[in-house]
This record gives structure tokens, C-alpha cells and sequence, in this order.
């Protein structure tokens, strides 16, 4: 890790400006060389192209899950490594990669006791997800969330009142697991390294529906209640009409078919958490 790329998004969780720049002053402490930077999603992400251009060999990342997603899909084929730092609200990959949520931290053994590591994906067409995929009606949440981090009153009240009125609604039926038959308000799929960890959330009562709500505007929408869980290979989004799905946050549809499949990178990701701790 000589020469980095940065890339964050400075209107995402905990990654104000001022954080920014002080990650950069460790930088140039170390005698790290920037190559460069992308303030996403004002600014556009590097291409592979460009990296090797500029002799990059590592992408330092300091955003939420949505921004890192957006850039580890985009540079899928590049083939240099990927320093994952805690800069968003839930940082479920910087957590599973290193024991520290101090950038700080990370960066200093990240020049000397790290690890490559491949992580696991969860991948629906065109779209992938390290963190998780939740489907269904209570997709519809992401709206409050975003309108809630940004403090915007008006919009969360007009986004919690439509994603109510939608999680209420049929909720979405998948196939592929055994255990899970029935229709739910949401289905999250985590990857694992040997198969997809699904959970059904079916919430039927304004209780529930509220609880669910409130947890996903907080960000614990992954312990919400009333879940069926399971372990399955894959699993098939069925209906006759598309559905909302999450991607490490990031709203995408998919369509009534639509197989939802696993798989495990390149060892392309810095890892700082010892070995028996990972496992």
C-alpha cells in the first residue's frame, strides 16, 4: 500500500469534510502517496484504466455502504487492492473486515499487519451486494431514512406515510428456500461464504409495521422482528410485477424471475482483523 486513490462521499454518515482532510493528513504522515480523488457522487469514480495510469495499487474508501458499493462494482475488474475505512452509519464491511471503526487505526496496520481477504457477494443480473439485498414492500423505507439523515421533516413525514401504506401491501414471494413459502414485507439476503443467509420478515400488524419502520429509518432494520430464517443457494423472485430491492442500500428493481445468487471476490480486500477473530 504505496499509492492510493481516494474515494468518499463527504454528505454520507460520519464522513464530513473535516474527517476527510485529516485522513489525508495521516496519509501524507505515513509517506503515503494520493494519486488522487473522487468525492462521489458530486465527482465521477476512477476507471480501472486510470488507476493503472496513475500507478495506483490501492483504493481507500471512506463512505457508507451504498458509496463502496458503487465503487467495488464499478472496478470489479480492476485488479489492485481495497482499503475499506467506517464512514457511513452502519459500516457492515469496514466492521467484517477490520477490529477497529478508528480510520486512524486502520490505516497504521493496514501498512503493515493486514491480510487480503475475498468477501462474498450476493448478485441479482447486473447488480451486486457485499453488505445484503432486501426485497419487498419495505424497501420502501429507504425513502424515510435518506429524508431522516438529511433532516428534511417534510419529506420523512410524505416517505413514511407512502412506505407504510406500501408495507401493508401483498409483500413479495421468493422460491428456493424451503422455509420460506409465504409472503413477507421484506426479504433480506446476506452472503455468506458457503451459501445466502435469508430472512422473511412478515409483519402483519401496525406494531410490528411500526417497530419495522422505525428500525430501518435507525438502521436496525437487519434485528427487526418476526423473522424466518434460512440458508439456501439461491432464491428467485416470483409474481407478475417487478419489485423494489436494496443493494447495500441502493434502490434497484428486479424483475418477476430474477435469480438471486452468490459468489466471493478476488482477494482484493486489506483486512486488519486477525485471522481467529474472522472466523
Amino acid at each position: 500500500m504505496q499509492k492510493l486513490w481516494f474515494v468518499t462521499n463527504p454528505n454520507s454518515g460520519s464522513a464530513s469534510q473535516e474527517k476527510c482532510d485529516a485522513i489525508e493528513a495521516v496519509f501524507a504522515e505515513y509517506g503515503l502517496e494520493l494519486a488522487g480523488r473522487s468525492y462521489f457522487p458530486d465527482e465521477p469514480l476512477p476507471t480501472g484504466d486510470a488507476l493503472d495510469a496513475a500507478g495506483v495499487d490501492t483504493v481507500v474508501l471512506f463512505a457508507g455502504d451504498g458509496t463502496v458499493n458503487a465503487t467495488l462494482c464499478a472496478l470489479a475488474e480492476w485488479e489492485g487492492a481495497f482499503l475499506i475505512l467506517p464512514g457511513g452509519t452502519m459500516n457492515m464491511l469496514a466492521k467484517a473486515l477490520h477490529d477497529s471503526v478508528d480510520p486512524h487505526a486502520i490505516i497504521h496496520r493496514a501498512r503493515g499487519a493486514h491480510r487480503m481477504v475475498a468477501m462474498p457477494f450476493v448478485e441479482a443480473g447486473s447488480h451486486r451486494a457485499f453488505v445484503g439485498v432486501i426485497i419487498g414492500p419495505a424497501a420502501q423505507w429507504f425513502r424515510a431514512r435518506e429524508a431522516a439523515r438529511k433532516r428534511r421533516l417534510g419529506a420523512l413525514f410524505r416517505a413514511v406515510r407512502h412506505a407504510w401504506s406500501r408495507t401493508f401491501g401483498r409483500g413479495v414471494r421468493i422460491s428456493g428456500s424451503v422455509r420460506l413459502q409465504k409472503r413477507y414485507q421484506a426479504v433480506f439476503v446476506r452472503p455468506e461464504p458457503e451459501g445466502l443467509y435469508v430472512a422473511g420478515i412478515d409483519a402483519r400488524d401496525w406494531r410490528t409495521i411500526a417497530r419495522l419502520g422505525w428500525e430501518w429509518v435507525t438502521g436496525e432494520w437487519v434485528d427487526a422482528g418476526a423473522v424466518t430464517h434460512s440458508m439456501t443457494g439461491h432464491v428467485r423472485i416470483e409474481g407478475d410485477r417487478p419489485v423494489l430491492a436494496l443493494f447495500d442500500g441502493e434502490p434497484e428493481r428486479l424483475e418477476p424471475g430474477t435469480r438471486v445468487t452468490g459468489g466471493m471476490s478476488e482477494p482484493r480486500f486489506i483486512a486488519t482483523r486477525s485471522a481467529e477473530a474472522s472466523a
